[in-house]
């Protein structure tokens, strides 16, 4: 798959993470919230979960637990 295709690919998996983690946050509507309403703290805390969880998924690919 060509790197285009990867990041085609990969944009909607991430949007979709990081709404559910929004609402997770308690930021219902993410999607359609101006950000620059919202707190650096609240911008934060959303990309710094989808961190998170992004190298929680890679340390699992990489020790074997998670096909792939």
């Amino acid at each position: 798959m060509a790197k285009s295709n990867v990041v085609a690919t990969a944009k909607p998996a991430l949007k979709n993470m990081k709404t559910e983690i929004a609402n997770e946050l308690g930021l219902a509507n993410y999607d359609n919230i101006d950000k620059g309403n919202l707190t650096a703290r609240q911008n934060g805390y959303v990309g710094g979960y989808m961190t998170k969880k992004l190298v929680e998924m890679a340390e699992q690919q990489l020790s074997g637990k998670v096909g792939g």
